[in-house]
């Protein structure tokens, strides 16, 4: 039987005596469904940039719940916003949901913004769902975890699935933190969708051999002209998809559309511990990596399908 992953199961703000934002730790899944409360606005950016929640529409779900706590607790506003801006730099999400409270940080407010962004999830899942193809790759995680409830690129393979148009997903395992096999496979395991997880190097082959008829990703940042920041790994899978004439998609809500950013060279990438690649050498471990455009066959919002030339498009 599928099991819909509950928006408050995965960020919620608790009030009373003792407020509080509550996430669902994904550092913990798929062995364990463990939360984390934080008391202040500084606990839940530490969550954030420690990775207790991530995915774009989710830290911004969870900064802006982290605002609301803020004003609950009585800190100071605009040392809450900084702290919480500064946690991770690369998903637009995150300083979209605080400015979006800027002038109401209230529980409601921050309440209001999670519902809409699960809306436009759904929204945008039903636009892409009939692109996807019968035997789509999906790279990290873009599901429910990662946007607060539904999912973006996951919420359009659940679509697809239910439509009778999906015939398994193809999951990279997404290294050095392993969040397609960790935790995409165990959202579609609990949607009931038959996948597959495979190594990052196994894309090449696979779309070689014909296994592969799409590539469906979410997104943290997309610029004004369409250049795309997703996890590190995805340009790869561009080329890669490029060469074999394959369609890539990407699924995602305005709110990571950035259009004051006019390029995909101006979106900061952020470089994590060198020891989630390895404890004993040298290493280097940027997050993300940026797509251009002309790879990029199509970018879907809870506004429909945008195709090139993008920086018309998304605009509009």
């Amino acid at each position: 039987m599928s099991r819909e992953l509950e928006p408050a199961r995965i960020v919620r703000l608790e009030e009373g005596d003792d407020p509080r934002v509550v996430l669902l730790d994904q550092r913990r899944l798929p062995e364990e469904e463990v939360d984390v409360s934080c008391r202040s606005a500084a606990e839940v950016a530490a969550a954030i940039r420690d990775m207790v929640v991530r995915g774009a529409p989710a830290i911004g779900i969870a900064a802006a719940y982290g605002l609301g706590l803020a004003a609950l607790r009585g800190e100071d506003i605009a040392e809450a916003e900084r702290v919480l801006a500064a946690s991770r730099p690369t998903a637009v999400n995150l300083p979209w949901a605080l400015a979006q409270l800027r002038d109401d940080p209230t529980p409601a407010r921050a309440r209001g913004l999670h519902d809409d962004e699960v809306d436009r999830c759904r929204r945008m899942a039903t636009h892409a769902a009939e692109l996807v193809g019968r035997r789509p790759l999906t790279h990290c995680n873009a599901g429910g975890l990662a946007t607060g409830g539904y999912g973006s690129a996951v919420g359009a393979l659940r679509v697809a699935w239910e439509r009778g148009l999906v015939e398994r997903v193809l999951v990279d395992e997404t290294r050095p933190l392993l969040q397609g096999a960790r935790l995409t496979a165990w959202e579609l395991e609990q949607l009931g969708i038959p996948h597959a997880v495979i190594a990052d190097s196994a894309a090449a082959a696979m779309m070689a051999a014909g296994e592969v008829d799409s590539v469906v990703t979410g997104a943290d940042r997309i610029a004004a002209n369409g250049d795309t920041a997703n996890k590190i790994g995805t340009y790869s899978l561009a080329v890669l998809a490029h060469h074999h004439r394959i369609p890539l998609y990407v699924v995602a809500p305005t709110s990571t559309v950035d259009l004051a950013t006019p390029t995909g060279a101006a979106i900061p990438i952020e470089e994590r511990d060198p020891g989630e690649i390895t404890q004993r050498f040298a290493a280097r471990n940027p997050a993300f990596d940026v797509t251009p455009a002309e790879l990029i066959a199509a970018i879907v919002t809870e506004h429909g399908v945008h195709r090139p030339p993008f920086v018309q498009t998304l605009a509009a």
